[in-house]
């Protein structure tokens, strides 16, 4: 009995083994002068994952709305945080939007906006452009996020496997165990 105990654990935990910590921005962290859109666009998000901010006491982190993303406003913030280290489950599929509050900083490019999927589904990411370089520079960018890196689909695929043989080895032997 102890055997199909954890043989069911193991079937119900090995999807949440798949859930990634993703640090925004890299090794660059949150903070100005980094170009969010095209980061985002080189990465996935899926339900479970945990974005990681790192900055420093001059920022902190928002969500809003995308009205308010797009607008750089802070009036209407879902939730604030401020310790220099935050760690965010993305718990649901659909578009999540981040900025920094700090004056002139979400102007200034730091905000995110990512949208998130279920499991092993690509993801596009909606963000608005960098800034311009100058007052006469106009530039306006699409960008999509590639498919998910093979690495982490093939662990995922991997994994899917191990459990899937686990099964067919210990099934005959939990029917042996009554």
């Amino acid at each position: 009995m102890a055997m199909a105990t954890a043989l069911l654990i193991l079937l119900f935990v090995a999807p949440a083994v798949h859930a990634k910590d993703i640090t925004v921005g890299g090794n660059s962290g949150w903070d100005t002068g980094f170009n969010y859109v095209n980061w985002a666009a080189t990465q996935t998000f899926s339900v479970g994952d945990r974005l990681v901010f790192t900055y420093g006491g001059s920022h902190s982190v928002d969500l809003v709305s995308k009205s308010d993303y797009d607008t750089c406003a802070t009036s209407n913030v879902m939730a604030s945080y401020s310790d220099g280290n935050t760690t965010i489950t993305l718990n649901s599929t659909g578009s999540i939007y981040f900025l920094c509050p700090k004056s002139g900083h979400c102007g200034q490019g730091m905000k995110l906006a990512i949208l998130v999927t279920a499991s092993n589904t690509p993801s596009t990411t909606t963000s608005s452009p960098p800034p311009p370089k100058s007052p006469t520079t106009n530039t306006a960018t699409n960008t999509t996020s590639p498919p998910p890196p093979s690495g982490a689909t093939g662990s995922f695929y991997n994994l899917n496997i191990l459990v899937v043989l686990a099964s067919i080895v210990l099934a005959p032997a939990l029917v042996v165990m009554g």
